[in-house]
């Protein structure tokens, strides 16, 4: 009698094996594509007339900045005269929560109450008497470093002003939608918000360089939705432009004060929206 052993018994069991083995893998693979491409998420509350969520937000923000006519004229400063101010992107961080008003299927109103922890830094570069010492313009460096232009002798020192800021925003956006291809969809998003500092200006006074605390902004970006068994999920990237001229020459420094006319914020931020 042959000896029964366990190749053999997959050998004559071998077509149970593979049908068993195929149902499988085929069981698989549809769960895998139902959760990838089918609709069967029915996550994210789109039917609700309101439905809520919250979102996190890494931002880079920056002072956008305008000469005055005076920073045109040499004979304004001859002893200590700007010869640049740049400002620089610094990052920063958002939180907030999200109201959603259903108005259609593919348009929603969205308020989006949130605060935002910000950075803004400026370099101001001065002209000095001749010395050996010049920095270069927008080079990043402290306030006291200097170095030397071979070509004239011109002296030079760079200013790193920072100011740090609490903000509270409260945005009001219109969201257009494309049709829902599976469990996914495209969107844009613009509008307006309404921003303003959480210190007082009697604090702000003291920062390097003095701005107002309230702003209107213009906000708009592009996103996708994402649908889970749970929840939704939507990364979104949002440009911000500042409408308020937020600089108050009176209160700034007598060396820079009057080489600017206008301060004003923008920014891009990368919004995780959870819904």
């Amino acid at each position: 009698m042959q000896t029964t052993h366990f190749w053999n018994q997959l050998h004559l069991r071998r077509t149970k094996v593979i049908l068993l083995f195929v149902f499988l893998l085929c069981s698989g693979l549809n769960g895998r594509a139902q959760g990838l491409f089918g609709l069967t998420s029915t996550s994210g509350s789109d039917d609700k007339l309101l439905s809520y969520g919250f979102f996190l937000a890494p931002h880079t923000a920056t002072y956008q900045i305008k000469y005055s006519d005076q920073y045109f004229n040499p004979a304004s400063n001859p002893n200590d005269q700007i010869y640049s101010i740049y400002p620089k992107y610094s990052p920063g961080f958002s939180l907030g929560f999200t109201g959603i008003l259903r108005i259609h299927d593919q348009v929603n109103l969205m308020f989006t109450p949130g605060i935002s922890f910000y950075e803004y830094r400026v370099d101001i570069n001065y002209i000095n008497t001749p010395s050996n010492t010049v920095p270069l313009p927008g080079s990043g460096n402290t306030t006291g470093n200097t170095n030397t232009d071979p070509a004239n002798n011109l002296g030079y020192r760079t200013e790193e002003l920072v100011n740090e800021s609490t903000i509270v925003a409260l945005p009001l956006l219109f969201k257009y939608r494309s049709q829902r291809f599976n469990n996914t969809r495209m969107y844009f998003i613009g509008g307006g918000s309404y921003q303003f500092r959480t210190k007082t200006q009697d604090e702000a006074n003291l920062d390097p360089l003095v701005t107002s605390g309230q702003d209107f902004t213009v906000e708009a970006g592009i996103g996708f939705e994402v649908y889970f068994k749970y929840f939704k999920f939507a990364p979104e990237i949002r440009f911000s432009h500042g409408l308020n001229n937020l600089y108050l020459p009176e209160k700034n420094d007598a060396q820079f004060k009057d080489a600017l006319s206008s301060v004003k914020r923008k920014g891009i931020t990368l919004y995780l929206n959870f819904q």
